[in-house]
């Protein structure tokens, strides 16, 4: 390994770690999952850090080819992302449980969870359009170095186990603050994530107009 390739495996942890940023993403996590024991938490934090890792990898891999497949633009795909997750953080501010919980109350609870682990967690909020952007940038540095393209999939794979842990280490000290906090943080947490939403809008609009000129 050359002094190139170790500076390139340090950026590529580096900017992948902090384009998902773990830790910024445990009071969201805490939020979202306010209404599932503490064991469901923990399944979920897993699918969603499983499902991320999943997600990155293959668009390290084939995320240029997909998107030109389908005619799908990066812009078009930050628009699309901040639609739903402004759906969900309208939901959060109203304290409102999601328009998924309206079926059987055992079927839809085994939907909210899978919805939960992967949208919003996995998607947008770790494996977001940045996130993804991040990856196939790193790829096509890379092109296919034998040592630098695995250096892409292990920052991938460190990021994801850094956040599983961390979200399942917020699941077991939950259970200590009070309720009345959760419900207040969880309309605060809305506000914030509605922020983010738009501001993923406008970054899909800008590059979109961008594009168009």
């Amino acid at each position: 390994m050359t002094d190139g390739d170790l500076k390139f495996a340090v950026v590529a942890l580096s900017a992948v770690f902090f384009v998902i940023d773990p830790l910024a993403n445990v009071p969201v996590f805490l939020t979202i999952t306010g209404k599932l024991t503490p064991d469901q938490r923990r399944g979920a934090a897993a699918r969603a850090a499983f499902t991320t890792w999943v997600l990155l990898c293959f668009f390290a891999v084939a995320g240029g080819l997909v998107f030109k497949a389908f005619g799908i633009s990066l812009g078009a795909f930050k628009v699309a992302g901040g639609i739903m997750l402004l759906l969900m953080s309208i939901d959060m501010m109203r304290a409102q449980p999601s328009p998924t919980r309206t079926t059987h109350e055992e079927q839809q609870e085994s939907r909210a969870q899978d919805d939960i682990a992967i949208f919003p967690l996995a998607i947008p909020m770790l494996a977001g359009p940045g996130a993804i952007a991040t990856v196939m940038v790193l790829m096509s540095r890379a092109a296919w170095n034998p040592v630098r393209t695995p250096a892409v999939f292990g920052a991938i794979t460190v990021t994801c186990l850094a956040a599983w842990l961390l979200m399942r280490s917020a699941a077991n000290a939950e259970r200590w603050i009070p309720k009345t906090l959760l419900r207040a943080f969880e309309r605060v947490m809305g506000l914030l994530l509605a922020a983010v939403a738009v501001e993923f809008i406008a970054s899909g609009v800008r590059d979109l107009v961008h594009a168009a000129s």
